[in-house]
């Protein structure tokens, strides 16, 4: 077993934005006013991440299975995603931030896929801190199209179905340009992972907070990070990436 003591602050943090509805709810707010506070938080977020310099923050905006929501609901979800585009990209460029979006763009309107690919080009060399906005991402059908793409190569005769390892099936997955995130947040008192990052949080540590996302701030931010800092990370027979 490798046990690796914490001493800095994690490379790879990813968030499960939870508890926009009920933080409305409770407040006696439609749900579209508890997405609206959740990108204030967003931007608390990516402030807070930067501050740390943490080198990567994922973020779970809108999952696949966030379709069955009611239409009004899921329209009002793809016009933050647009607002955010256009009144925040801006803003993080000159900050330093690059931008990507993972998951499914080909149920989304070619607008709005190229609203994404700009913000993605725009912001393509900057290294202070890179957000990855997970939009209709789900893991499980990540993990299906990277099997796919490898059963492909296996069909058409490139590839040996014995040369298929862990690293190979890494190589297909969309987060390929990332390492695996050393610390996971979900807000809203939830405990469970929903579909997000399977394959990637093997041995991520998990952080859930009772506080709904419209309240996350820099102190529940560095909180989750103490908590992190205060175990030792076990890899099993793993070694820790460093990469």
């Amino acid at each position: 077993m490798t046990v690796i003591p914490q001493t800095s602050n994690p490379r790879h943090v990813a968030i499960i934005m939870d508890g926009n509805g009920r933080w409305a709810a409770a407040r006696g707010l439609p749900r579209s006013a508890g997405h609206k506070s959740g990108i204030e938080a967003v931007r608390r977020a990516v402030r807070t991440a930067s501050d740390l310099d943490i080198e990567f923050l994922t973020i779970y905006s809108f999952s696949t299975e966030n379709w069955s929501r009611p239409k009004t609901e899921v329209m009002f979800l793809l016009e933050l995603l647009r607002r955010f585009i256009s009144q925040d990209v801006a803003e993080l460029h000159s900050s330093g931030v690059k931008i990507q979006i993972i998951g499914d763009r080909t149920a989304l309107e070619p607008k709005l896929v190229k609203m994404i690919e700009d913000a993605e080009r725009l912001t393509l060399a900057n290294t202070k801190l890179k957000l990855v906005v997970a939009f209709n991402y789900g893991s499980r059908q990540e993990i299906l199209q990277a099997v796919r793409k490898i059963a492909g190569q296996v069909r058409d005769g490139s590839l040996n179905p014995t040369s298929i390892d862990l690293e190979l099936i890494t190589q297909n997955l969309e987060t390929v340009h990332m390492p695996d995130p050393d610390l996971l947040i979900r807000t809203g008192g939830e405990e469970r992972i929903s579909n997000f990052l399977l394959w990637q949080c093997a041995y991520t540590e998990f952080v859930f907070v009772p506080e709904y996302w419209p309240e996350f701030n820099a102190d529940i931010f560095r909180r989750a990070i103490d908590q992190y800092k205060a175990r030792e990370r076990r890899f099993g027979g793993v070694k820790a990436q460093t990469a």
